[in-house]
């Protein structure tokens, strides 16, 4: 048992705003994305600041919001980064003492910047993870002329680099990345930087999501396994979150078994794949996608990869909810679950044995804090393991590999991909 109680920091504009009496009231971040057919929308936050001393709000629209929890350690952890959109302040009570009065701010993430701001150059044809960061630097990176004049250098943290100091969104991107995208021409229609980005990532089978800096990232399409061989999952039980309203959810609609991948320059060049097996169980599910994927090899790669993935329906976690504040969750868990971020592997056990036979292994998609006073709930989304990867087969297992850092539920059927 450990007991916790939340503890806030607000920044704005980038300064930590201590209002004398005041205190979040009420919270709600949301980050991610609800399925994994889609790349992550902007992140929003809806937070109210209770004030007791009517003191000034000193803060407006388009100013950086920045919230940090404070883990078991007594770490701040930063937990949404973005930009408020808009605000109000009303009174919400009156009295013979004064006026209670609170600020209402809605604020959006990173991700928001890149649908407000067009691309109109070229792209080289280049990997998926080169061509992203290709689209976000000039974005995100000020270049030395677009520097303040009056900016000195006592202005900047010490552990500045050069290299960061005018970094003002761009977060990890794996570079190169996995697959040869297209060059993009100069005659091609002008485009918000979030669609051509989204197109990319979805055609190269990454992901684009915003960290709890509030900063703009690309996973590319081995990141998620990659992470899971180097870190292994985050352990937690279903105990010791809310039994009303956990469930996994299978849906028709996720099905793909016959699959046409258009891709090369004008999406001109076809590529096929398809699941007789699947065809004959669940009916044909087809689907026609246009991705900027380059060469046939490739192509043929991305529409076999996304056959795996997609042949067969698999158990989303559609909701579970953790109480932060329980004392039966040890410190472990609850810090883990504060740094939560898009991709995490997860497993979770201890569920009813006809919820994913009771245990689950999968990747955080999206994911919701909500807190009041005293109090910090936090709903996930996951989807299985086998969504994000696809099993190799034996012969191009690594030599290292022993069965002791294998799942203890891995099934010969789900080890080759299949089904039972």
């Amino acid at each position: 048992m450990s007991n916790w109680n939340p503890v806030w920091k607000v920044f704005i504009d980038g300064n930590s705003k201590n209002y004398a009496n005041t205190t979040i009231s009420n919270l709600t971040i949301t980050s991610g994305r609800t399925t994994i057919e889609q790349q992550a929308q902007a992140g929003y936050c809806n937070i109210q600041l209770l004030n007791l001393s009517n003191e000034a709000f000193n803060f407006n629209v388009t100013d950086s919001l920045t919230i940090q929890l404070q883990n078991s350690s007594g770490t701040y952890v930063n937990i949404f980064g973005g930009f408020i959109t808009d605000f109000n302040i009303e009174v919400i009570q009156a009295g013979a003492t004064g006026f209670t009065t609170a600020a209402n701010i809605t604020a959006v993430g990173a991700l928001s910047r890149l649908s407000k701001s067009t691309w109109t150059d070229t792209l080289s044809q280049d990997e998926d993870g080169d061509q992203i960061y290709a689209l976000l630097v000039d974005l995100l990176v000020n270049s030395w002329n677009e520097v303040a004049p009056a900016l000195t250098w006592a202005a900047y943290d010490p552990a500045t680099t050069w290299a960061n100091a005018e970094n003002v969104g761009l977060g990890e991107i794996d570079r190169p990345g996995e697959y040869i995208c297209q060059s993009r021409p100069s005659s091609a229609a002008v485009v918000d930087r979030y669609s051509l980005a989204a197109l990319i990532a979805q055609s190269a089978l990454g992901q684009l999501y915003e960290d709890g800096s509030g900063r703009i990232c690309y996973a590319d399409a081995t990141h998620r396994q990659d992470y899971l061989a180097a870190n292994g999952y985050t352990e937690l039980s279903a105990n010791d979150a809310y039994a009303a309203g956990l469930r996994t959810i299978i849906q028709s609609g996720d099905i793909r078994n016959d699959i046409t991948l258009n891709y090369g320059a004008g999406f001109g060049s076809q590529k096929t794949a398809s699941d007789a097996a699947s065809i004959a169980t669940y009916g044909k599910y087809a689907e026609s996608i246009d991705t900027v994927i380059h060469g046939a090899t490739d192509a043929q790669l991305v529409a076999d990869r996304r056959l795996a993935l997609k042949a067969y329906p698999r158990a989303k976690f559609d909701s579970i909810t953790f109480p932060l504040t329980n004392n039966e969750i040890d410190n472990g868990d609850r810090d883990a679950l504060i740094g939560i971020f898009m991709g995490l592997p997860i497993k979770i056990t201890n569920l009813p044995n006809n919820i994913s036979d009771g245990t689950f292994e999968g990747y955080v998609e999206g994911f919701t804090f909500r807190a009041g006073y005293n109090r910090v709930d936090l709903t996930i989304n996951a989807t299985p393991i086998e969504f994000s990867q696809v099993a190799v087969r034996w012969d191009q297992v690594s030599g290292s590999e022993a069965w002791n850092t294998l799942s203890g539920i891995l099934t010969w059927n789900n080890a080759i991909g299949a089904v039972a």
